[in-house]
């Protein structure tokens, strides 16, 4: 393992370039992941580079996002398949008649399923993508605002899966005694400062009272004519293949979303438990009704899955290469960098840059909220600078990250539940992200100096 030092930066610079200039994820990932094993083992960087993939594969975390990830596939192509996506968007259509109308719908639906970020990114996409398709919102938009009600909502309120995380690590950092990690948590939800003003910027961007900017614009130029789905973009599931539409239902749509957040709760917040048992209601919803023959339905099943090959090679390689900057330290190099210009008034502010940073680099929050905090909590209280606000500068420099980051799980999420290419979503969230970023180090500036 190398000594933390600036070339650290390497790999993660040449996937962030990489990315703007192919327009491609998956491709950059595994370009500045072989960058990063020739830096580590030189001519054996190829045996590396293989054994942290297939490192990555058993990993029990990443087994259960690939499991997780596949059972929506398959939800998502059945409520499809099944007509009843379609009878929903024709419910909301009596009822929402302009674009702005549908993006406020959109972040309402966002704010209702806070339980857990991959729930939110996916669910709220797949119900929405065919009422704004009709109002002529482009689907990078559509992203945007589903993106930005998944990790912001999830860590404001105490009942999701963030808060139960984040909590937990409070306690067995010392931070909170047992059993009063979830009160420092929400004692800490005021600083959260990223988390609100992220919140707030979709409702201004929908009144018109914040601007379209850069590719946003062309984007919803390209939707006023028509086209809504990015040119040259084929979705896996096609919205328009409904072959059931006719007989869709709203109840066979309606039922299944309640149920995912509702068995999602019962199994402890255990998205994959609740996945699978409403995986399995549907089945047996479909079945029952005749809707469709238990054949189609394993085999829309498996279409579903397939569906999310892409997205399930991305979140494996970005685990690839935050094993790669583990190897180069990354982490320290910036923590140690950051922390040499400390003092009490800059504190949050710096934290929340640096961290940002790492956090936008590598792709990785909750695994920074294990590195960072039993570092930035003891220097807190050496310097005399408020717990709960430096909790809230953590928390919002991995929030600004899951937002941001051109392959975070919350991006390609969003991206793969809206309908629209992952690089198309985040390069045209990037400015809005970056505005609420700079606000954000702003508010921790002046709340230190106040």
């Amino acid at each position: 393992m190398l000594e933390p030092g600036i070339e650290s930066l390497i790999p993660t610079l040449v996937v962030l370039i990489t990315a703007i200039v192919l327009k491609r994820a998956l491709e950059a990932l595994i370009i500045g992941a072989l960058v990063g094993f020739i830096m580590l083992q030189q001519h054996l960087f190829m045996s590396g580079f293989l054994n942290a993939v297939l490192q990555s594969i058993s990993n029990e975390t990443v087994g259960w996002i690939v499991l997780t990830v596949a059972m929506f596939g398959s939800i998502i192509t059945l409520l499809v398949k099944s007509g009843s996506a379609s009878a929903f968007a024709g419910s909301l259509t009596r009822y929402i008649k302009t674009g702005p109308q549908a993006l406020m719908a959109t972040w309402g639906l966002g704010l209702l399923i806070f339980i857990d970020d991959y729930l939110n990114a996916l669910a709220v996409g797949s119900a929405m993508k065919k009422v704004t398709d009709k109002l002529k919102v482009s689907r990078e938009m559509l992203a945007y605002v589903v993106d930005t009600t998944a990790a912001p909502v999830c860590i404001l309120l105490p009942f999701s899966t963030w808060a139960i995380y984040v909590s937990g690590l409070l306690e067995s950092n010392h931070v909170a005694a047992v059993g009063e990690g979830m009160r420092a948590y929400i004692s800490a939800i005021p600083y959260m400062l990223y988390a609100w003003v992220a919140l707030l910027m979709p409702p201004l961007l929908a009144s018109g009272k914040l601007p379209l900017i850069g590719g946003m614009r062309k984007a919803q130029a390209r939707a006023a004519q028509g086209q809504t789905v990015p040119l040259g973009f084929v979705e896996d599931v096609d919205a328009d293949d409904d072959k059931l539409s006719d007989q869709g239902r709203v109840f066979n749509f309606v039922v299944p979303m309640l149920a995912l957040i509702g068995f999602t709760w019962l199994f402890n917040v255990d998205i994959l438990k609740g996945a699978f048992a409403t995986l399995v209601l549907i089945i047996v919803m479909y079945s029952a009704q005749g809707l469709m023959r238990l054949h189609d339905i394993f085999e829309h099943s498996l279409t579903g899955m397939k569906s999310m090959v892409e997205v399930i090679a991305i979140l494996i390689m970005s685990f690839v290469l935050k094993d790669v900057n583990d190897q180069l330290q990354l982490t320290p190099y910036v923590i140690d960098v950051a922390t040499s210009w400390v003092n009490p008034l800059l504190l949050p502010l710096i934290t929340f840059v640096s961290l940002s940073l790492v956090a936008f680099a590598t792709g990785t929050f909750w695994g920074l909220y294990a590195v960072a905090l039993p570092v930035v909590i003891p220097l807190a209280n050496t310097m005399g600078v408020d717990v709960h606000l430096m909790i809230g500068a953590v928390i919002s420099a991995g929030a600004f990250g899951s937002h941001a980051c051109f392959y975070s799980d919350s991006t390609i999420l969003s991206a793969q539940g809206s309908g629209c290419p992952p690089m198309a979503h985040a390069l045209t969230q990037l400015p809005y992200a970056l505005i609420a970023a700079t606000i954000t180090a702003l508010g921790f500036l002046l709340i230190a100096w106040l």
